[in-house]
């Protein structure tokens, strides 16, 4: 490296420094104005912090089982993850890496939708459907002023609108209304499920207003989808015990009637010795015996079957049961705080550093420009 080259860089560096230097001391003389702009934003912050209502999360874990041992077991989880490891059944369309989706469907929600919950309104315990505590969670005030323009323009619309009959509406998932899909909306919002694909653990998650009814809302969610994907998973299983408790039925009747048909040909027939009478007997007696064999045959397949039914039900160990949370997982009153204040800082050293020297140019540009 010659040195006008080391010295050209020595320069640039030296002349870098400057500049920063120079910023630097431009921010500090301005330091009243950082303060008052920080001050600001605290008080800003502490608004908004405080205006959100607070909410509480309930997270449940559950990690599914297998009642098999060895590679059954390996195969049974694989099962339910969806992936099929050979030698086994061949894999469900059901498996845990659809929770999520279950939980964010209408049918499901649906489930949830007149479920009873108790909340405490002025010291006393008060029931009512969870689609109308939905309603009645509190929002920030903001919310509201920005829903003016929307409840003015229904208002408005509704005078040009036939008044509907007075009486309760009936629920209609393949016809919601508005409010009823709002509801929906809120309740599946309020749920969240999040799988582990390598262990099968599986993480639900519900947040509302009020820690107890967050709890019962969680039990209520891991119990329903329990049961959801014990019905489909064992539904093929009960149709096909019910295939054969008729056809077990129906075999055992027949039975019973050769049964029947033989011992009273016998009973009439004492006393003859005929070889038609031997050949009668004994092609009522082959009767019986064949359709007791399909009887038997019959009941030993639908004993099968009853313990299919057991077989396919899925286990679920509750890893994290629901709790009643006690301190309030949002609104994070600190990172409103920190963040406000940081952007707040920023904005400012921006305007200081850039925003008044261009603004004053376009000004001077602006007002500097020759009139015609």
């Amino acid at each position: 490296m010659s040195t006008s080259t080391y010295m050209d860089q020595y320069q640039q560096t030296e002349e870098q420094e400057i500049d920063l230097l120079e910023l630097a001391q431009k921010l500090w003389r301005r330091r009243k104005t950082f303060y008052k702009v920080c001050g600001i934003a605290v008080v800003v912050a502490l608004v908004i912090a405080y205006s959100i209502p607070k909410e509480y999360t309930v997270t449940v874990t559950l990690s599914p089982e297998s009642g098999e041992s060895g590679s059954g077991s390996l195969g049974g989880i694989a099962s339910m993850m969806g992936m099929n490891l050979g030698g086994g059944n061949d894999a469900d369309a059901l498996n845990i890496t659809l929770f999520p989706d279950i939980l964010s469907s209408n049918p499901f929600a649906l489930e949830l939708y007149e479920m009873p919950v108790t909340v405490e309104d002025e010291e006393e315990l008060k029931q009512m459907p969870l689609n109308e505590y939905i309603v009645s969670q509190q929002s920030p005030w903001w919310s509201w002023i920005m829903s003016l323009p929307g409840k003015a323009i229904g208002g408005i619309l509704s005078l040009f609108k036939d008044e509907e009959e007075a009486g309760e509406r009936v629920l209609d998932p393949f016809r919601l209304t508005r409010g009823e899909s709002l509801k929906l909306g809120a309740i599946k919002s309020s749920m969240t499920a999040n799988v582990d694909k390598k262990t099968g653990v599986t993480t639900i998650t519900v947040t509302l207003q009020d820690p107890v009814v967050a709890a019962t809302v969680a039990d209520s969610v891991v119990r329903k989808l329990q049961d959801y994907v014990t019905d489909y998973r064992t539904r093929k299983a009960i149709d096909d015990s019910k295939y054969w408790e008729k056809l077990y039925q129906d075999r055992q009747a027949e039975y019973y009637a050769a049964q029947q048909a033989y011992a009273s040909y016998v009973d009439e027939n004492k006393s003859l010795y005929t070889r038609r009478s031997q050949v009668e007997g004994e092609r009522l007696q082959n009767d019986m015996n064949l359709a007791y064999q399909v009887y038997s045959q019959t009941a030993q397949q639908l004993q099968l079957v009853r313990g299919k039914i057991q077989e396919a039900k899925p286990v679920f160990a509750v890893v994290n049961p629901a709790t009643v949370p006690i301190t309030p997982s949002a609104p994070r009153k600190l990172m409103i705080l920190v963040g406000i204040v940081f952007l707040a800082f920023c904005g400012t050293a921006g305007w200081i550093l850039f925003g008044e020297d261009a603004w004053r140019k376009m000004r001077e540009a602006t007002f500097n420009q020759p009139r015609n």
